[in-house]
């Protein structure tokens, strides 16, 4: 009866390795980006995060969220990334009737590892002057 139990345990345990193994996974180069002082009179502002493929299968990009504001509009590749290989989120933010501090997050969805990761971005908005 203990070796049954040993060896159920020992195949369960190689079966997980195995699916742990045969994984997509995402690795940014940074998670947080500093925009520092954004004149807001001059419009729009455009960043890019940038990532790896660092598992054995394609990875997808589920979805990017907006960070809960019409202010932000994240763009990110719709096909497969294959193994090894790099994609962009990139995040365009409005500072259209914002002034002061700006801390924002996108959380990036993937069929891979992890599940989700939080993109950062902060800096400091100088309204128009009126």
């Amino acid at each position: 009866m203990k070796r049954l139990l040993l060896l159920i345990t020992a195949v369960v345990a190689m079966a997980f390795a195995v699916v742990a193994k045969d994984a997509a996974s995402i690795k940014f180069n940074e998670t947080k980006i500093d925009l520092g002082r954004i004149d807001a009179a001059k419009g729009k502002v455009t960043f890019t995060y940038t990532f790896v493929n660092v598992g054995t299968e394609p990875l997808i990009v589920v979805s990017v969220t907006n960070g809960g504001c019409g202010c932000t509009k994240p763009s990110f590749p719709k096909e497969p990334i294959a193994p090894g290989k790099s994609g962009k989120v990139s995040i365009t933010f409005n500072p259209e009737g914002r002034a002061g501090e700006l801390n924002r997050e996108v959380t990036v969805r993937t069929n891979g590892k992890p599940k989700t990761v939080k993109l950062r971005f902060s800096g400091v908005v100088i309204p128009e002057k009126r």
